[in-house]
């Protein structure tokens, strides 16, 4: 509320708000971007966010993109969608996912989202009970934190273990726990530590969300996206322990992200969610909300049935070289060290070894001066719930990549405690 002479004003801003925009990306990555010189001629390398479209290497696949001019010349998708997606759109989706599930997936169960942060925001409103509260991993991915706290609902965090590979403190979720715990989210391949979980210890996290009578959310928007000796694995195979809603999207595989097309699959093979009412609530959080543009879900039959193998084989390998890379560099770089080699997703965690380094208070200003004195960006740990760590993507060109990592080590150089003489 405020006053702006003698009138007083009944409006102004909202706390709650306020609050929750203050955990995005988008808002650190601001900060890092208003700390660029802009007096320096070299290009901004920007290894601070997972999108890859915009490089020639990581373009989508041209029948994606015919799919996509198909759907809209033949004017039968430019009327508004039901809640849920057009059937055809749902009817593939669950087709696609089901050809690498031991069971088969049933459209009913499909909704389809504005992308997958649309699929986020639907959850965590249909989740939010005065009172109640979700676990969520540390480090995270922060959409999560801010939209539960927009919806005043209580964030706990567990743990994932660098020592271990990044897997889950199931020690830890079973002592956060209580009768107000509603869910549980599993980011699987992980952004931000890179990490691909093992079968089993999916099986384990699954178990233990059916100990704690809770939801088990599976954030898999980067399926297929494992280059180590881990396949991946779909928390689907282990609806028949508990409870799944498994989310997903296009963005990534395809390298579409700007398209904005995800899903929401509840796995309910007992009826638990269902019995509960929760799926009720689901679908009236779904009819109030905003749809998936039509063409684009027109266009999705296409993008899933038409594109060859060999298009997600390349980007596959194209990805698994730049984590390659970006292992062998940070590993010549004194003050950065990573737990473990990438396995998965775009992103590796980092950490920052404060003690090697002299003007440098912590993470963000690392990431403020690195911004100002060398264009690249890089971001702080502390966006993604680790202080004093870096979450650095290494989905860009070889080129960047390497010219990214030459400015990093100067930079550290250039910062590095000088020895007693």
């Amino acid at each position: 509320m405020g006053e702006i002479g003698a009138k007083r004003w009944n409006f102004g801003a909202n706390e709650v708000v306020e609050r929750s925009s203050s955990l995005s990306i988008r808002e650190y990555l601001n900060t890092l971007i208003s700390n660029l010189d802009k007096g320096d001629t070299r290009p901004v390398i920007a290894l601070g966010h997972g999108d890859p479209s915009p490089f020639p290497r990581f373009s989508t696949d041209p029948s994606a993109v015919k799919a996509i001019c198909d759907a809209v010349t033949s004017s039968k998708f430019n009327s508004y969608a039901s809640a849920s997606g057009i059937p055809v759109a749902r009817k593939a989706v669950a087709e696609y996912l089901s050809r690498d599930l031991s069971y088969q997936i049933s459209p009913n169960d499909v909704h389809i989202t504005s992308g997958c942060l649309q699929a986020i925001e639907i959850l965590i409103s249909a989740l939010a009970n005065p009172g109640a509260n979700i676990l969520l991993p540390r480090p995270t991915f922060p959409m999560y934190d801010s939209r539960a706290s927009f919806s005043q609902l209580e964030v706990r965090y567990f743990d994932l273990l660098p020592e271990k590979g990044w897997d889950v403190d199931l020690d830890a979720v079973e002592a956060l726990a209580d009768d107000k715990t509603v869910a549980i989210v599993v980011v699987n391949p992980c952004n931000p530590c890179g990490n691909v979980f093992s079968r089993q210890h999916l099986q384990k996290i699954a178990e233990t969300a059916f100990k704690l009578g809770i939801l088990l959310i599976a954030d898999e928007v980067y399926d297929h996206y494992a280059f180590g000796d881990k396949p991946f694995v779909s928390m689907a195979e282990f609806a028949e322990i508990v409870p799944v809603v498994l989310l997903g999207a296009i963005s990534k595989r395809w390298c579409v992200p700007g398209w904005r097309l995800g899903w929401m699959v509840t796995l309910d093979p007992h009826n638990i969610m269902k019995d509960s009412g929760f799926v009720q609530s689901l679908t009236n959080v779904i009819n109030m909300t905003t749809d998936a543009a039509t063409f684009i879900q027109g266009a999705i039959p296409d993008i899933l049935g038409n594109t060859k193998e060999e298009f997600f084989s390349l980007k596959l390998e194209r990805v698994r070289e730049c984590a390659e890379i970006c292992y062998e560099e940070v590993m010549k770089i004194p003050c950065i060290t990573c737990p473990s080699k990438p396995e998965g997703s775009m992103f590796t965690m980092v950490k920052l070894n404060l003690s090697l380094l002299e003007d440098i208070s912590d993470d963000l200003d690392f990431c403020c001066k690195l911004a100002k004195e060398e264009s690249v960006i890089i971001l702080p740990g502390g966006a993604v719930g680790l202080k004093n760590w870096l979450r650095i993507t290494f989905a860009v060109e070889l080129d960047l990549l390497i010219d990214g990592f030459s400015r990093l080590k100067n930079f550290a150089q250039r910062h590095s405690k000088k020895k007693a003489p």
